[in-house]
């Protein structure tokens, strides 16, 4: 136990505690957003199929690995952003500083969460992403083509195989319970059967699965002939077969690179008998993937480099640069992919070249924070933010923009002239 407590001591629990927190809420927020937002528009095309509602949540499901390669992303780096910027705005930084504790010695315990996270990441858009995409597209598929249950519309006509209309006036007992019931049917032979009851229900056929009964109850047949007067008879019960359309069988599993596991993509790649198309794109798709995973092990770097604020100032900027770079780096990644499957830029280059350049960018940052006496990676645009605050407060007054700009925007530096200028003309006045 002694090895492991000199390793992990009391400090990096605390660090620990205070990154894995908001990294959790982070992360369940974003995922939360876009499945919401994905959820709204499940819900429409459900409905418009016909489909049971049941379904979009299991759409949903499958939508979570796709969602969780960037929100994990994100939400690592949020979780050590604001750690250390509670840290810093509390001081408590100041006296890890002061007592030997460097930033590196400060990221030990950041960094085997980014290095769990990394595991987790390379198996979700390795492994899991790509079979949980294809069952998305194997579902919608299937609502498309009725496998999954679509119902009757009520008030609409509705079509099966251009041979039989079907209208309702309402339903109940989900569906099994028909009312006001209208049906239109023709044969190759030109004759055509028109139908009205008063109420109905569909039934299984035991003896063919392909074909249900729709039993209807106190209604009128209209038989139509090309030639000849039409017959009309009445019922109190009918059974009228509906042979089910033939459900398509869904395609295989390849179609789109992103639907290939990492050691399928590789043998695509690498394979003499692909395509030049097909080895282009599995490669590009196979850098996307990992540049995706590797680019986290800068995250942690970055996020201390936007935590530190200012002296006497709790600015917030890095907050909102940090969601900005990540968001933009991972539609920059999404782009080069995209350009290095048409074959209009080398994979390698397409993806790992903003890599290096965000690299590069990152480590000069964070060489700002940790080894530069008062440094700071966004100093001018501190500055900038920190004008602009204090334009917008002689503009509009200090009470109006209260809890709109931070206090230390209010001409911090103006007040303290004031002071100044107040304390010259009193020391004049005693002399």
């Amino acid at each position: 136990m002694k090895p492991l407590s000199r390793f992990i001591t009391a400090t990096d629990r605390y660090i620990f505690r205070l990154v894995i927190v908001p990294m959790i809420g982070v992360f369940v927020l974003a995922a939360s957003l876009l499945l919401l937002e994905k959820m709204l528009r499940l819900f429409e095309f459900v409905s418009m199929e016909g489909g049971p509602v049941g379904v979009v949540f299991k759409m949903l499901l499958n939508l979570i690995p796709e969602y969780a390669g960037l929100a994990i992303p994100l939400g690592l780096m949020l979780g050590i952003l604001f750690a250390f910027r509670k840290l810093a705005v509390s001081s408590e930084l100041d006296v890890m500083r002061a007592v030997g504790w460097s930033y590196n010695r400060l990221l030990r315990v950041p960094y085997l969460i980014t290095i769990a996270l990394m595991v987790l990441n390379f198996a979700i858009v390795g492994f899991i992403q790509p079979q949980s995409r294809f069952a998305y597209e194997e579902m919608e598929f299937e609502l498309r083509s009725g496998a999954l249950g679509a119902s009757i519309k009520v008030g609409e006509f509705n079509s099966i195989e251009d041979r039989m209309a079907l209208r309702i006036e309402g339903s109940e007992d989900s569906g099994r319970e028909l009312r006001g019931i209208f049906a239109r049917l023709a044969d190759d032979n030109g004759q055509v059967l028109s139908i009205t009851a008063r109420e109905g229900r569909f039934l299984a056929n035991r003896e063919d699965r392909n074909t249900i009964i729709l039993r209807l109850m106190d209604g009128t047949i209209v038989h139509e002939v090309e030639k000849g007067s039409p017959r009309v008879l009445s019922f109190s019960q009918h059974d009228l077969p509906i042979d089910l359309p033939a459900l398509q069988e869904f395609r295989e599993r390849g179609e789109d690179e992103r639907e290939y596991v990492l050691p399928e993509l590789l043998e695509i790649g690498w394979s003499s008998s692909s395509t030049a198309q097909e080895r282009v794109g599995s490669l590009a798709n196979f850098n996307y993937r990992m540049v995706e995973v590797v680019m986290m092990i800068m995250l942690p770097l970055l996020a201390v480099a936007l935590a530190i604020p200012p002296k006497r100032s709790t600015s917030s900027l890095g907050v909102f640069l940090s969601i900005v770079i990540v968001v933009a780096y991972h539609k920059v990644n999404q782009y080069g992919a995209e350009v290095a499957a048409i074959g209009q830029l080398d994979p390698f280059l397409a993806l790992w070249g903003p890599f290096a350049v965000l690299a590069a960018m990152i480590g000069w940052m964070y060489y700002q924070i940790a080894y530069v006496p008062g440094g700071q990676a966004i100093g001018f645009l501190e500055t900038f933010y920190s004008k602009i605050g204090r334009a917008i407060g002689r503009l509009f007054g200090r009470e109006r923009l209260k809890g709109v700009v931070p206090e230390s925007q209010f001409g911090e530096d103006e007040e303290a002239n004031e002071a100044i200028e107040a304390a010259l003309q009193e020391a004049r006045g005693a002399a």
